[in-house]
């Protein structure tokens, strides 16, 4: 199974199958690296097309929102932790904002115009969804602690680039590219991209049933969102496949940054730590 993963404050999450490893550089200097618990791995049904979509959907969330919660308490030690009920309010405006920014405002805003034609009714809806979705990665891109993720980012993107060419050192990641097929950035255009045709099919034009029947056919986008990119990371070169994924490797270059030998070296921590017998059997902090 291919190795994936994301940025976190600073560092980096990687998983490969069941198993997660994350790197955090922490203020006085040592790289710290963790196993995390997947508590969504399901393998029986992660090798079965269009159920495992999904699946990682779901993992992709509660695995990151579990690596940034960590990483923040390692690479700040000195503040305080956010209690369990504060916690559970930033995932409930998390919540609110992806399915009410991202998935309904859209779908109203749209219906305002008035517009009869179903499959021009949804173009006018997801365009405005992307819109909505760049304007958000704009806007935090002007924050530093953002740009330093990206940084991480492109960090994650150079090693594994490194690692499924069999080299795996500083120098090789170096000259690596920042941008890689199953970057979850890609994930996220090609999400909008895809649901803009399966909504089409939705039949009605009352607004409340086209609301919940996209709620419902969200499993549905991921599913197959999921596997056109897996496609497309093991066929590259698929000329057809171009279009929808071409989007989303050109915003990479937005949501990614230049790396420092120093962020690198941090993201190969994490790789040796999910791929190395002998480094997980030894201490959880080295540099």
């Amino acid at each position: 199974m291919p190795i994936g993963g994301q940025a976190v404050i600073e560092g980096v999450m990687l998983q490969d199958g069941p198993r997660v490893a994350m790197a955090v550089r922490t203020p006085n200097g040592p790289i710290a690296v963790e196993l995390l618990p997947n508590r969504f791995a399901v393998p029986r049904l992660e090798g079965i097309p269009f159920v495992r979509g999904p699946i990682k959907l779901v993992q992709m969330l509660a695995l990151g929102w579990k690596a940034l919660s960590r990483s923040a308490e390692l690479a700040y030690p000195d503040e305080a932790p956010a209690s369990r009920w504060e916690s559970l309010l930033v995932i409930v405006l998390v919540v609110v904002i992806l399915v009410g920014g991202f998935m309904l405002l859209p779908a109203y805003l749209a219906g305002l115009t008035g517009i009869a034609n179903r499959i021009l009714f949804n173009l006018v809806e997801g365009g405005i969804r992307v819109a909505l979705f760049l304007g958000y990665l704009a806007a935090i891109s002007f924050l530093s602690d953002i740009r330093r993720v990206f940084q991480y980012h492109g960090a994650e993107h150079k090693v594994v680039h490194s690692y499924e060419e069999g080299v795996a050192s500083v120098p090789d990641a170096r000259g690596r590219s920042p941008i890689h097929p199953r970057c979850g950035t890609s994930f996220l255009l090609l999400f909008v991209v895809v649901a803009i045709l399966v909504f089409s099919l939705l039949p009605t034009s009352n607004v409340w049933i086209r609301l919940g029947g996209r709620l419902l056919l969200l499993p549905v986008v991921a599913s197959i969102t999921y596997e056109i990119l897996r496609f497309g990371s093991r066929h590259p070169r698929a000329w057809w496949l171009q279009p929808l994924l071409a989007p989303g490797l050109l915003l990479q270059r937005f949501t990614t940054r230049e790396p420092s030998d120093d962020q690198i070296e941090v993201a190969f921590a994490a790789l040796r730590y999910l791929t190395d017998e002998d480094a997980r059997s030894s201490s959880t902090t080295g540099a």
